[in-house]
């Protein structure tokens, strides 16, 4: 079950198969297994061992599956961290996980710095050039020791991904090799992928959206990956037209962006056999706009703890179920409960609940928070939906008050408590407004403290810094009060109700 023997077997099935396409360098799934071999040797030369944890903060590149990989060989685990967060983000992160060793791009080496003085624990490795002060990737010399027995356990840990909780504190989702295995064997199902397939990864590393939806059930299917660092709209239609991609997820966001191009609309993208898109609630009227484009696209469901694939269309479906969020997985199941935990009736909402082996295998670090998420074998998402007719799920409504705003998840939880740190707020509300570019729009709703007056951009620099600018309203609203109930907590639905009338202050200019 060790995912590291996908590698191993497709350099001998495949040796000369591209695997990985990055910077317009191929490299063959022969190549990609010595670089997972010299990574695991590099590891083991860095004091890692079985259970340790690794970090990894920089762009996508292919030193990043190297390292899964070599992880995975090594009984140890990769944590991705999202470079848009702010250096006390990733210290809350690294507080929780202890990591053995920490690889930071070039780039990141700044922002790292302040990191690398408190945990002085860690061993720090710059991934490029080396950096004053700090060991460089290129000059840890291998383990020429045999590598220790390769763990099978299919319960073993292999992966760590932080996703913000309700609460506003991160929580580290730790996936298995059996997790990452079957939501491979779920994702071969909903794309009919194969060895002969071209995905294009644009989707950031960090996310399991990035990782799992189809880069590593690609890596699975011996197919090839073309990875771009981060995404650019030019260049994702570049890359389908040159290197006739077959597959690809984009979710609302970026889809617009490449709509917005002036090529877009004569752009040869016809050896697109999919578009997987998802992160967000998808209207319908959205994908009749990219079916017109001659495109067809298939919507997917899931949760960084369903590894993400719970949920999914496939193609011939793409266009009989507009705004589907698709049938249960092929190795999953769902149930719609109510607020009792009974099964609901067809088309009546309820809470989305999952089971099957994808599931993480717990929080890092947090047996309540998994106690609470995990019961009976069944993942309590949340989420609200429903089940049509022919049991295809509608998600009605996203996470509790999670915001999702151009693919990355947003917890109000989290702006608030930043927000009511300061003395001079007495009151925050934060929720999300529906948009048309970023599927939704971060607001906030802020009573200053008796005496003070705030302008808009005083909010904005208190946030600055201490939350990533994603994060940050773009939307400020200022109120004398927010309505609360009985027991004094702060009804949101009301505050959204209300809000439109009271005065607003529209932040103007780009998306961070």
């Amino acid at each position: 079950m060790n995912i590291s023997r996908w590698i191993d077997k497709h350099a001998k099935f495949a040796p000369d198969g591209v695997a990985i396409r990055f910077a317009g360098s191929s490299i063959s799934y022969r190549s990609f297994a010595a670089d997972v071999e010299n990574a695991a040797r590099k590891l083991v030369a860095l004091g890692v061992a079985s259970g340790d944890i690794v970090v990894y903060l920089g762009l996508n590149c292919p030193q990043l599956p190297a390292l899964l990989f070599a992880c995975a060989r090594l009984g140890a685990l990769v944590a991705p961290l999202n470079w848009r967060l702010t250096a006390p983000e990733h210290e809350r992160m690294l507080r929780d996980c202890r990591p053995r060793v920490a690889v930071v791009a070039d780039q990141f080496v700044p922002h790292a710095a302040p990191l690398r003085a408190t945990f002085g624990a860690t061993r720090w490795i710059a991934l490029g050039e080396p950096a004053a002060g700090w060991q460089a990737w290129n000059d840890v010399h291998a383990s020429p020791a045999t590598l220790p027995d390769r763990p099978d356990a299919e319960n073993t840990p292999v992966l760590l991904c932080y996703t913000s909780g309700s609460t506003g504190a991160p929580k580290g989702v730790v996936h298995t090799h059996a997790s990452l295995f079957w939501n491979a064997l779920n994702s071969v199902h909903m794309h009919d992928l194969t060895s002969a397939d071209r995905v294009l990864t644009t989707l950031p590393l960090f996310h399991v959206g990035g990782l799992n939806i189809l880069t590593t059930p690609a890596l699975y299917a011996g197919a090839g990956v073309t990875l771009h660092p981060r995404f650019d709209a030019g260049e994702a239609i570049d890359a389908i037209e040159k290197e006739r991609i077959t597959l690809a997820v984009l979710v609302p966001a970026q889809l617009m962006a490449m709509m917005a191009c002036p090529r877009w609309q004569q752009a040869d993208l016809s050896s697109l056999r999919v578009v997987t898109t998802g992160s967000t609630i998808v209207p319908a009227s959205f994908v009749r706009k990219v079916h017109e484009r001659g495109l067809r696209m298939i919507q997917v469901y899931g949760s960084t703890e369903t590894c993400p694939v719970a949920a999914y269309q496939r193609a011939d479906s793409a266009e009989r179920k507009l705004g589907a969020a698709g049938l249960p997985a092929l190795h999953c199941e769902l149930r719609i409960v109510d607020a009792d935990g009974r099964d609901t009736r067809q088309g009546e909402d309820g809470e989305i609940l999952v089971r099957g082996p994808n599931l993480m295998r717990e929080y890092l670090n947090a047996p309540e928070a998994t106690s609470a998420s995990l019961k009976d074998g069944w993942y309590w998402t949340g989420d609200v939906g429903h089940f049509d007719e022919d049991g295809y799920l509608f998600v009605v409504s996203r996470k509790n008050d999670m915001i999702i705003s151009g693919g990355e998840n947003v917890y109000p939880a989290e702006i608030e408590n930043v927000l009511l740190e300061w003395p001079a707020i007495s009151e925050a509300c934060v929720f999300g407004r529906p948009n048309p570019r970023w599927g939704e729009m971060i607001v906030a709703v802020v009573v200053p403290a008796p005496g003070v007056k705030l302008t808009a951009a005083d909010i904005v620099a208190r946030l600055e810094g201490r939350v990533a600018r994603y994060k940050h309203p773009r939307e400020i609203v200022f109120a004398a009060a927010l309505p609360r109930n009985a027991l004094g907590k702060v009804v949101k639905e009301r505050v959204r109700a209300e809000v439109a009338p009271l005065p607003e202050r529209i932040l103007e200019g780009q998306r961070p």
